[in-house]
């Protein structure tokens, strides 16, 4: 089986099913970084633990759980899919420090320490005013820094994201993103931010969620590919992967709760407006994961070389892996 490509997804939320991981193994995704938190508390983050034991089980032949860099090696060699989980909010740990450690034990890796509002670690990218990492925040990145649970700032605000850079000592990801000089979304980043994630040696994940693309649905390969080679130039090669933020199969009702949760009872649109409320459909060359098919000779296309498209497609997510999610 190793002849497959070897591809990593810094991000998926879908409604898993067997048909998805096979696609998945198909393809050749060696691991996907999938949410198993959005606003649950510890005891919820639990049940979906849970949940993911017994799809481990049920499915033992197309995914395993990933807790290091050699886990998603093994997947791969064997034809599987290793699956890493990951928060895209703080709010598993509460307001215990110590839970962090749990958190990590119980095979999260990677943690937002805002999504969209303001929350107890750090400003979300959709409030009015950041005034960047709170003392729990820097206590919590510390921790996290500690036991090898990676910040991620996908949805925080700009001097949330360069202070999260500044005060980690180790580097961070923005697992899910895509530049602003290419589109203008609240949750793409700058360039400033691009620069400093990529001299402190972190990562961006780049989404292929049409409302953090050009052209929304409509984008086209040879356009995305294009920002990928540009946003190469500003940030090194090094630097770049995929963080899909595919949310297959999913009902509307579940992009209103990711975007609500129980803090309102308005209806925030997000990035999208009251007449699309919901999932805008995928561009036709990423429907799914078999998509990241048309992706890599798309990159070739572009001018990288074969070298250079494996480490985009995988390479550099597994040796940040390989740094980031032991001990410190």
């Amino acid at each position: 089986m190793t002849d497959r490509p070897f591809i990593i997804d810094g991000l998926q939320y879908s409604n898993w099913s067997e048909a998805m991981f096979r696609d998945m193994n198909r393809i050749g995704l060696a691991c996907v970084h999938v949410t198993i938190a959005y606003h649950e508390d510890f005891r919820e983050m639990v049940e979906q633990v849970s949940a993911w034991n017994r799809r481990f089980e049920r499915h033992a032949d197309l995914i395993v759980q990933g807790f290091t860099a050699d886990d998603v090696r093994a997947a791969h060699a064997s034809g599987k899919t290793a699956i890493i989980f990951g928060y895209q909010n703080p709010s598993p740990i509460e307001d215990d420090i110590g839970l962090v450690e749990v958190c990590h034990r119980l095979g999260a890796r990677f943690m937002q320490l805002s999504y969209n509002n303001q929350s107890l670690l750090a400003t979300g990218c959709y409030e009015d005013d950041d005034p960047g990492i709170t003392r729990m925040g820097r206590q919590v990145i510390r921790e996290m820094n500690r036991v090898g649970l990676v910040v991620d700032m996908s949805h925080s605000a700009e001097r949330s994201t360069l202070e999260a850079i500044e005060i980690s000592e180790r580097p961070i990801a923005i697992t899910h993103a895509n530049p602003a000089f290419w589109h203008p979304a609240l949750r793409n980043k700058s360039d400033d931010v691009l620069k400093a994630l990529a001299e402190s040696g972190g990562m961006l994940g780049f989404s292929l969620y049409p409302h953090h693309l050009n052209g929304g649905s409509g984008c086209t390969v040879e356009d995305f590919c294009a920002m990928v080679a540009r946003t190469a130039e500003l940030m090194g090669v090094e630097r770049i992967g995929f963080g899909s933020d595919l949310c297959l199969d999913q009902p509307d009702s579940v992009v209103e709760w990711m975007r609500n949760g129980t803090w309102t009872r308005e209806m925030d649109y997000g990035e999208g407006s009251a007449s699309n409320a919901g999932f805008p459909p995928q561009p036709d060359w990423f429907r799914d994961s078999t998509g990241f098919a048309n992706i890599l000779p798309g990159l070739k296309a572009v001018g990288f070389s074969d070298a250079e498209v494996a480490r985009i497609a995988g390479g550099n997510w597994l040796d940040f892996f390989e740094r980031s999610f032991g001990p410190a």
